[in-house]
């Protein structure tokens, strides 16, 4: 199937807030994929530097590209949601405007799950080296997150999944901060059939501006997302096991708390993350008692 027929496969996204320094290199390496009938449609967030200058100039001289600028910044997950209202194929990828796509990503993920109807949700999981995938039930899937290793952790870059599946479960939540994409990994794995890539899709580029240097802003939605997810989710776990996984959930925070609190005695933080998560003295002896 070639670009610009009426069922396009593939929806590459891409959001953007000034990447002017990463933007460029991480276009290009979409656009030099060895798949290449795809749209790549890019949301750049109001940006206040010159990625938004860059962004056109790439889409000029390339049709795949299809550029939106935001009249004011709507933030992460928000902006993917928006990203991914003006996505038409059947399948839909990220690419986070300051990572490298490696050349080869696309073709092996969309072979896999092509190969694969049944499965609706694709996720990175390099830890497993299993070639040249490996495929899970749900409730197979959610108890090995769980119980033996954690499966389902990559972000929005690190995931591959059908359009039509992403609407059913809602397009991202927003209440989670930068964990968002936990919840909804959570999520997309409680319905279906799910397939792992024992390797990476993109290349995490590190720098000081990323959103997963916020480790204060993880801890308390981290434990949000598990909180809520116990309680929400059909998750293929008996009382027992949710119970296991509820006091670790509280043993992990009460411990990250604590190392924040004696290495900067900062009770305002600490208070402000106890308010966000609703932590509770019962919750907190439940966590100081936990045995992993």
């Amino acid at each position: 199937m070639k670009f610009g027929d009426a069922n396009t496969i593939l929806s590459v996204l891409m959001t953007s807030y000034n990447r002017e320094s990463l933007i460029s290199e991480s276009i290009q390496s979409v656009l030099s994929s060895s798949y290449s009938d795809f749209e790549f449609i890019i949301v750049d967030d109001a940006s206040t530097d010159s990625t938004w200058h860059i962004i056109k100039e790439l889409a000029s001289i390339d049709i795949r590209i299809k550029a939106y600028r935001n009249d004011s910044n709507l933030g992460d997950y928000v902006n993917r949601n928006k990203a991914a209202s003006y996505a038409s194929g059947d399948y839909i990828m990220f690419l986070d405007s300051d990572d490298i796509l490696y050349t080869d990503s696309i073709e092996k993920c969309m072979a896999i799950m092509e190969a694969n109807p049944d499965c609706n949700f694709g996720i990175s999981c390099s830890k497993l080296n299993k070639l040249p995938y490996s495929k899970l039930s749900s409730k197979d899937a959610i108890n090995m997150h769980f119980f033996i290793t954690p499966i389902l952790m990559s972000g929005p870059g690190g995931t591959v999944q059908k359009f039509k599946y992403f609407r059913e479960l809602g397009f991202y939540p927003i209440k989670y901060g930068p964990a968002n994409d936990m919840y909804h990994n959570l999520k997309a794995a409680c319905y279906t059939n799910i397939i792992l890539f024992p390797y990476d899709i993109s290349y995490y580029r590190i720098h000081d501006s990323q959103e997963s240097n916020d480790k204060y802003s993880y801890l308390y939605n981290y434990y949000n997302v598990l909180k809520d997810s116990l309680v929400e989710l059909p998750l293929h776990l008996n009382t027992d096991q949710i119970n296991w996984v509820s006091k670790k959930n509280k043993r992990r925070f009460v411990r990250n708390l604590t190392k924040i609190f004696l290495k900067q005695f900062d009770f305002y933080r600490i208070s402000f993350a106890i308010q966000k998560t609703k932590f509770k003295l019962c919750d907190f002896i439940n966590g100081v008692f936990h045995l992993n």
